[in-house]
């Protein structure tokens, strides 16, 4: 069991790193190491924070508050037949909610530095999370029907892909998962990481105001919802009646095949227009609906007349 969070943490020092080195040999370039963002972060780490004196005790425990709910969330996530450290009937909704709870935290403190692009950004950030979330639970709920099971450790143990609409299912689960995790760490075509035009930011001009420790913090959480993401694609895809050691292999091919696929999406797909993002958010949900339809005729609750 607690090997999972452990696993789950040395992916994600390496993930960011992976997905820009994609980008750069994409371009043509070199590159840098995939532990470059690691070593950044540690130089991080050495420097001190500097605070606005507009801001309040907000801004600064929100870097904390945002880092302790993404490792919280963290410990549901199983690796495989290895469970969880917490599990119960439910879990998936703790887990949603305290990562919502971690931006929230993040939004306030872009509110609090008072400036009016944070302000913008944030605003973005919570309308964009507010859409997709229904996504997310359609899936697990689609998931949750068809295995009569809430918890992720037992709906994956419990997930037998059969016929062609459960192939469907997983899938689109995957697909959908893969988009969120973009929206959620606000990465193309949601959001440009790399862009410097404060009309058009999201999350970096939520985070201009941080800096030092609180930044290294910050970075780390990122990489770690996506490794987190990354995991939850993983059970989709795995047979749970492996091995446990082959299980580790495949985590780590699926893990770093996520992250490629990150860098590849960046840096072939154009980012949406600002106006064309909350109907292109949706139609993660209208996919979501879709796959739930499916199990619903898979279970017997819809019956198909010829």
């Amino acid at each position: 069991m607690i090997l999972n969070p452990l696993v789950i943490i040395l992916v994600s020092l390496v993930f960011p790193g992976v997905i820009a080195l994609t980008k750069a040999r994409i371009a043509g370039r070199k590159g840098a190491s995939v532990l470059q963002p690691f070593f950044d972060n540690i130089r991080l780490f050495r420097k001190g924070n500097v605070f606005s004196t507009t801001t309040s005790w907000i801004f600064q425990a929100a870097p904390v508050v945002y880092f302790s709910t993404v490792f919280m969330a963290l410990l549901f996530i199983p690796l495989g037949k290895q469970p969880a450290i917490f599990s119960f009937e439910g879990d998936f909704v703790l887990f949603a909610y305290l990562l919502a709870f971690g931006k929230f935290m993040m939004i306030a403190a872009a509110m609090d530095t008072g400036s009016g692009f944070e302000g913008m950004g944030a605003n973005r950030e919570a309308f964009y999370s507010l859409l997709v979330e229904p996504a997310f639970f359609i899936v697990v709920a689609s998931m949750a029907l068809l295995t009569n099971h809430t918890s992720f450790y037992d709906l994956f143990n419990n997930l037998h892909i059969e016929s062609q609409l459960s192939y469907l299912i997983a899938i689109l689960s995957v697909y959908i998962f893969l988009w969120i995790a973009m929206v959620e760490n606000s990465r193309l075509p949601v959001d440009d990481p790399k862009t410097h035009l404060e009309l058009t930011m999201v999350h970096e001009v939520m985070v201009l105001d941080f800096s030092g420790f609180d930044l290294a913090l910050i970075q780390l959480a990122n990489g770690l919802k996506f490794a987190i993401y990354g995991s939850l694609i993983f059970n989709f895809v795995l047979p749970m009646q492996n091995y446990f050691a082959a299980q580790l292999v495949i985590f780590f091919v699926v893990e770093f095949i996520f992250a490629i696929s990150v860098g590849a999406l960046e840096s072939f797909r154009a980012r949406n227009k600002m106006a064309k993002n909350a109907q292109w958010i949706i139609s993660l949900t209208a996919l979501a609906i879709l796959g739930f339809l499916s199990v619903l005729i898979i279970t017997g609750k819809i019956i198909l007349l010829n």
